[in-house]
């Protein structure tokens, strides 16, 4: 009998330990405040940054979209020797005039290209930053949060080196991961189920719920044209806790489509004129 209580004593403490180790779950009120009502302002997102002013996934163009605005977006690649840095493209062609990828490179040689001579002259030498730079600056902003977009599929071990990064800096609450990749997601799930994270998708289903609650994923990026072709899936959404958002939208026609559904967030290239047009149409938010 004394073994038996040892054995479940043992048992409750060990149970105690994992609870009190193990964090909350996470919500999407949580990250992004009550979900809208139709005609709500939606929250403004900067995609890559502030585009309109500086080049996009470039610390001056991220650093204007953090000052002044509820969210901003960027997206991440791992380079050759695994160090994860911000861009989108799946080559450098665009951006840096050259043919080769992110991951075909070793971080050195990414810190070499110019990002910014694209863009215009007055940013020439901007190089492509890292997520841990990227990460240290919305540190110094307490008001900062960010979308952060992980390119294609992740592993696990790929999952834990982005995860680490945000832990050592508290800013969980603040950063939100997302992927149209259901691997990257599952990776995840799999390594920080506290972590808020969006599944990106082009189509919602028309009742989101199932495939959000298998991923655990606390809402949505989907197209307007996704939105407003079945508004009962935006509802469903709601009605269990789940945000939607919607990218990437630049004309006033978009944002009011999806705002008159109750759409929680707007990303867009054209932050500033959608902030205009929200304190037009929607005063005092």
């Amino acid at each position: 009998m004394r073994v038996l209580l040892a054995a479940t004593g043992t048992a409750v403490v060990a149970v105690t330990l994992w609870a009190a180790a193990t964090p909350n779950s996470v919500y999407a009120v949580d990250v992004f405040g009550a979900l809208r009502a139709p005609g709500e302002a939606a929250f403004i997102v900067g995609h890559r940054g502030d585009r309109s002013e500086a080049p996009e996934n470039t610390m001056p163009g991220l650093e204007l979209a953090m000052d002044r605005l509820s969210f901003v977006e960027t997206d991440v690649q791992l380079t050759r020797d695994g160090v994860p840095v911000l861009f989108h493209d799946t080559t450098l062609e665009r951006i840096a005039d050259d043919p080769r990828s992110i991951g075909d490179l070793t971080y050195d040689e990414v810190s070499r290209l110019d990002a910014g001579s694209w863009y215009s002259h007055d940013f020439a030498g901007e190089r492509i930053p890292t997520l841990e730079a990227f990460l240290d600056a919305l540190r110094e902003r307490d008001a900062a949060r960010a979308l952060v977009e992980l390119k294609a599929d992740w592993t696990p071990t790929d999952v834990r080196r982005v995860v680490d990064l945000v832990e050592a800096r508290g800013l969980r609450s603040r950063v939100v991961l997302q992927s149209f990749s259901i691997e990257t997601l599952q990776s995840l799930q799999k390594v920080s189920p506290a972590t808020p994270r969006i599944m990106l998708i082009r189509e919602l289903p028309a009742d989101p719920v199932p495939l959000a609650t298998y991923l655990g994923v606390i809402g949505f990026g989907t197209t307007a044209a996704s939105v407003t072709a079945v508004p009962g899936a935006l509802e469903a959404a709601h009605a269990a806790g789940i945000a939607v958002l919607c990218y990437t939208l630049n004309s006033r026609e978009r944002w009011q489509e999806v705002s008159a559904l109750g759409v929680d967030g707007i990303i867009t290239d054209q932050p500033s004129e959608l902030d205009m047009w929200i304190a037009v149409t929607s005063p005092g938010t």
